[in-house]
């Protein structure tokens, strides 16, 4: 995915697309400051969590947006949007995420909800960039109560 990264930034400097470019100058930027800052091998596994990183800023910034009435902002960063979720694996159905909660209930037989984090410590690794954790939080959650 790298490699793909790389090409796709070169298909977008020769096609002149200024706004694919800047998104994916910004994503090889933030790829080489966590190479640069924190050591890590630039890899698909870094490169899908500063793409989530990405994508999460895209997304609590077209909420406030929304509250500016800022249209034109908004559809920006949609694209942004759509550009970084691409680099992301294929996401899971709805019906696969609950399969692998499920499964980490079974394996973690949690107590109560101070067993949150040993479930998520169990489903991380399974999910990540594969769904939204924030929506897998949310369900565990509700499941613990």
């Amino acid at each position: 995915m790298v490699e793909k990264l790389k090409q796709d930034m070169i298909v977008a400097m020769k096609a002149k697309d200024k706004d694919r470019l800047t998104t994916l100058r910004m994503i090889k930027g933030d790829l080489d400051k966590e190479h640069i800052d924190k050591k890590r091998e630039i890899n698909d596994e870094l490169l899908i969590e500063v793409v989530n990183r990405g994508i999460k800023q895209r997304k609590d910034s077209i909420v406030e947006f929304e509250k500016g009435g800022r249209q034109d902002l908004i559809d920006k960063t949609q694209e942004e949007l759509a550009i970084l979720q691409s680099y992301l694996p294929a996401q899971l159905s709805d019906e696969e995420v609950l399969a692998i909660i499920d499964e980490a209930f079974q394996i973690v037989n949690p107590e109560g909800a101070r067993d949150m984090g040993k479930i998520m410590k169990e489903i991380q690794p399974k999910l990540k960039g594969r769904a939204d954790m924030k929506q897998v939080s949310e369900i565990i959650k509700t499941k613990l109560q």
